[in-house]
């Protein structure tokens, strides 16, 4: 079992390697042009999903105006996602606030009710604002996107991080494999800002 963990890791590094190019999205770019027409789905419950009419926030309202850090990652409830990356910014939320950033943002290619249920088992929900990219436009506009077939995820997110002031990407990060978790930290991330 674990010579086959191990083969099938390997296979997904090899193929994100010979496949990886950096991301269109790059320091200079502002989010709300590169994905026009782009909203995220704020994580909540059925019933707020039902009571808001399904609603959904275009970019504008997130970024702009706003300092604001931002990560993504390959999935909720995965492990190097659940004890690893969230975790590295809802411990730092405080010294983000100090930095005077407005909000810290973690989006994954799930609905917003998964985000809103892993949040919650996180206790990460009060720190963090989650949202789900349904669809994975966000991702897609980015050139952010990920085949995961290979560990039975499908089209997901690489796993990455970003400082974004007034919409406008100043500092990204973006990890060479999925399982990686070298530069897309919150306290690697800190230190950049």
């Amino acid at each position: 079992m674990a010579s086959a963990m191990l083969k099938r890791t390997t296979m997904i590094k090899s193929m994100v390697q010979s496949l990886r190019s950096y991301a269109s999205v790059s320091v200079g770019t502002d989010l709300t042009v590169a994905a026009p027409n782009v909203s995220l789905q704020k994580a909540r419950s059925w019933d707020e999903g039902v009571s808001s009419k399904f609603s959904t926030t275009p970019l504008k309202d997130i970024f702009k105006g706003k300092k604001v850090v931002i990560f993504g990652l390959p999935g909720a409830y995965t492990g190097v996602c659940s004890m690893q990356h969230v975790p590295s910014y809802k411990n730092n939320i405080d010294k983000f606030k100090a930095k005077g950033i407005d909000s810290v943002i973690c989006v994954a290619v799930n609905d917003p009710y998964v985000m809103n249920g892993w949040a919650e088992k996180l206790q990460a929900k009060e720190a963090i604002e989650f949202y789900g990219d349904f669809d994975g436009s966000f991702h897609k506009s980015l050139d952010l996107t990920i085949d995961l077939s290979a560990a039975l995820l499908g089209p997901r997110s690489h796993r990455w991080s970003a400082y974004v002031d007034d919409g406008n990407v100043k500092v990204l990060n973006v990890e060479e494999a999925p399982s990686d978790f070298k530069v897309s930290g919150g306290d690697v991330i800190l230190g950049q800002i």
